[in-house]
């Protein structure tokens, strides 16, 4: 095919076959079944890409073409996919990149779809792979006791618990989860309902979070990082917990009893943190070296937090074994039942929609049509779940506002999903929650508030966020 494109641009881009390869949708045609067919297939689909760039980069080439959107991201796909060298006879080669050859870009960088410039694959484990973005819900919930109390006075009224999302935060597929607990709780603080306590799945939590929370009046209850430590990974030696730290002189002594020789602090992985070592004579003379370490110096070397950070960490992993703790923490799990309901009732999974801006929008939207449901029912207790069209369901007017509403509670939880395409979605999906409880008591049993809250965004009251079950 050759064509020109303005008077004043010479340049002809001449590519045979094009108009064949491109005239049908990508789900219009079956790719070769050799895996050597499709090698070189992508091989041409690079030479294509890479001769209209060419044209369009070339000297006497309009400016405007440059500008264009969709060839802006041509040229960034084939940069990201394709790799041009010379051999050695002086030919030019272009190949598909490979990650341990050519190298191929980070994740949260590499273009992943051709159709959607923001959706971004992402895996979970072994199993689960999947292409597109991940959302965060958030909820209102109740403590055990408060949950008691509250299902017995509307036992006695005959009204449903309420329950409703506060926050909904969506992100590309990469994003790791611990990068949305920040947002989600100035999301939250934003509103008005500043969390008291958060519930969060093991994804979410930092010592850095922890502690900055903590400054704020919320409390992270979640599964705090583990000690990751060879002897902590064998339960078996003397684990970090093992030594204890002098912070003011500036040393940890051993098990043993010997102290440390070297206190050093440094930057690890864009974080500050402190290396002790101990002396070579002390460890290589101590009789329990083989429980303390296994390095080939034969020397112990432990990587510390600063301070605050390290006896926050520290208060988290001693506090998790209780059971105490561990039954406080089981009230994270309803938000499970909050993200199967939205899968259920507005097909969350799939993205309707490209770009980052509209999933979020179609997400927010997902999340006010669950409210709205679960208001009709808390309003309806004795309605039906499932009601035939004919029969028309008019909601009563919700009662008076309150100062506050009672037993309102937070909860999030990370669902992922696929990106919607031209050849069509690829589904994947795995959820995390967190959940939160606002330390403020005391409130008005009146539920009305909360009703006019979702109506009134501007006056937003404070509420009570705690836990769901």
């Amino acid at each position: 095919m050759r064509s020109r494109l303005g008077a004043g641009w010479p340049t002809a881009v001449d590519i045979p076959e094009l108009a064949h390869r491109c005239e049908e949708r990508v789900n219009g045609w079956t790719m070769p079944s050799s895996k050597s067919k499709r090698d070189r297939l992508a091989v041409v689909f690079g030479q294509d890409a890479l001769t209209l760039c060419r044209a369009v980069w070339a000297p006497g080439a309009p400016g405007w073409l440059q500008e264009i959107e969709p060839v802006a991201f041509l040229r960034r796909m084939l940069v990201q996919t394709y790799y041009v060298s010379t051999d050695a006879r002086g030919r030019e080669v272009i190949v598909k990149r490979e990650a341990d050859k050519e190298g191929v870009p980070p994740g949260h960088l590499r273009l992943a779809s051709p159709y959607d410039p923001d959706a971004r694959w992402a895996a979970k484990g072994d199993d689960l792979f999947w292409l597109g973005y991940k959302v965060h819900l958030t909820e209102t919930c109740d403590t055990s006791a408060e949950a008691e109390a509250e299902a017995e006075a509307e036992a006695e009224a005959e009204v449903l618990p309420l329950r409703l999302i506060t926050d909904v935060f969506t992100t590309e597929a990469s994003v790791p989860d611990v990068k949305a607990t920040r947002p989600v709780q100035q999301n939250l603080t934003g509103r008005g309902l500043t969390p008291g306590e958060h519930y969060l799945d093991a994804g979410y939590p930092s010592a850095d979070l922890i502690h900055e929370a903590a400054g704020q009046g919320i409390a992270m209850v979640t599964p705090a990082l583990l000690d990751h430590s060879p002897q902590a990974k064998a339960d078996a030696g003397f684990q970090k917990s093992a030594f204890r730290i002098d912070w003011k002189v500036r040393q940890a002594r051993c098990p043993q009893g010997r102290t440390s020789t070297g206190w050093f602090p440094v930057r690890q992985h864009g974080r500050d943190a402190i290396v002790v070592q101990f002396a070579r004579t002390d460890c290589h003379a101590c009789p329990v070296q083989d429980k303390c370490t296994t390095s080939a110096r034969g020397t112990r070397i432990l990587s510390l937090r600063p301070k605050e950070l390290h006896e926050t960490l520290t208060e988290a992993r001693a506090e998790q074994p209780t059971k105490t703790w561990k039954t406080k923490y089981a009230l994270r799990a309803g938000i499970e039942g909050t993200i199967n309901q939205a899968l259920d009732v507005t097909g969350l999974r799939r993205a309707r929609y490209r770009g980052l801006p509209k999933v979020r929008l179609q997400h927010a939207f997902s999340a006010t049509a669950v409210n709205v449901i679960r208001l009709e029912a808390h309003w309806n207790p004795k309605q039906p779940s499932f009601t035939p069209r004919i029969q028309q369901t008019h909601l009563p007017q919700p009662p008076t506002r309150s100062p506050n509403p009672e037993g309102c509670g937070s909860g999030s939880g990370a669902a992922e999903y696929s990106a919607a395409t031209e050849a069509g979605p690829l589904i994947g999906s795995s959820f995390e929650a967190l959940t939160w409880r606002c330390a403020d008591s005391g409130h008005s049993t009146d539920r009305g508030c909360v009703v006019q809250w979702a109506a009134d965004s501007q006056q937003s009251p404070s509420t009570r966020t705690n836990p769901s079950a």
